[in-house]
């Protein structure tokens, strides 16, 4: 199955393209540009591939404040206009979304259909794209995960790990909890989709994130000991470390009709540590 992929250097992407070999045909910013949605489209219209996957993205969240329209450009028009050529098409489109799109009260996890309410311009952008999307009425997966982290890109491990290098002690948000997710487990997740919304089943949004849930401060914690690094981590409030953006409290998600529809479970973002930091070490 031939896969037309949006994004190349990206954690998820080059996942994508790891996983997917030969069959994935992965296009950087010099050949899809998108800040151009139309221009993304128009890939998307001549491509003989059997599914299209959106794995690019304005992700500088903080920068985002500054940027709305940049990034809703990019994140809100370009994935419409992409889903609208893959629905004329007649092929699946998959696209990556965020936790960013709920407001993060409460602890329960957020389910697919629980009211959106971003708190910054980042997730204003990524609930655009989704709009936009389910607007097209082309089969497609709208897949909101968190806390993406991989052995590529700038992620939190990469960070902690390098501050790690010349701090024995850090402070870190503790009231902040979410699912840190494996970019391999998204892209395995993705794969599998598009394989089966080519084959007619399942659609629409889901949820993918590492389980169990942590605090920002807990996943630093956990990175130094499986790091073998001896940085003490000391929890901190997100009002003692402010943002540009807020940033939801909640981030957890609740990943259950993916596994009802597609048979996918949530990963152990432990193992997934494991495998990231035996990849760095080999670099």
């Amino acid at each position: 199955m031939r896969i037309l992929v949006f994004g190349t250097t990206g954690q998820v992407a080059t996942e994508l393209r790891r996983q997917g070999g030969e069959a994935v045909v992965a296009l950087g910013r010099d050949r899809a540009d998108l800040t151009d949605p139309e221009a993304c489209a128009a890939i998307v219209a001549r491509t003989d591939a059997e599914a299209v996957i959106n794995a690019a993205a304005y992700t500088a969240v903080d920068r985002a404040e500054e940027e709305e329209a940049l990034a809703t450009r990019i994140n809100g028009a370009a994935p419409a206009a992409m889903a609208r050529a893959a629905a004329e098409r007649g092929v699946p489109f998959l696209h990556v979304s965020t936790d960013y799109v709920f407001a993060g009260q409460g602890a329960t996890p957020h389910r697919p259909d629980a009211p959106p309410a971003p708190l910054n311009a980042y997730g204003r952008s990524k609930l655009a794209g989704e709009a936009g999307i389910r607007a097209a009425g082309g089969r497609h997966v709208i897949l909101r995960s968190s806390w993406v982290f991989s052995a590529h890109g700038a992620n939190f491990v990469k960070t902690m790990l390098r501050l790690a290098e010349s701090r024995d002690r850090l402070d870190v948000v503790a009231d902040q909890i979410g699912g840190p997710t494996p970019a391999d487990a998204i892209a395995a997740a993705l794969l599998s989709m598009a394989r089966a919304l080519r084959e007619g089943q399942g659609g629409g949004t889901y949820h993918l994130a590492g389980a169990p849930a942590t605090s920002w401060a807990g996943f630093a914690r956990e990175t130094f000991a499986r790091a073998g690094r001896a940085v003490a981590v000391r929890d901190i409030a997100s009002a003692d470390y402010p943002t540009p953006a807020q940033r939801p409290l909640n981030s957890r998600l609740d990943c259950a009709t993916l596994a009802t529809d597609f048979g996918i479970t949530q990963p152990d973002w432990r193992a997934g540590l494991d495998r990231v930091l035996r990849e760095l070490e080999r670099a």
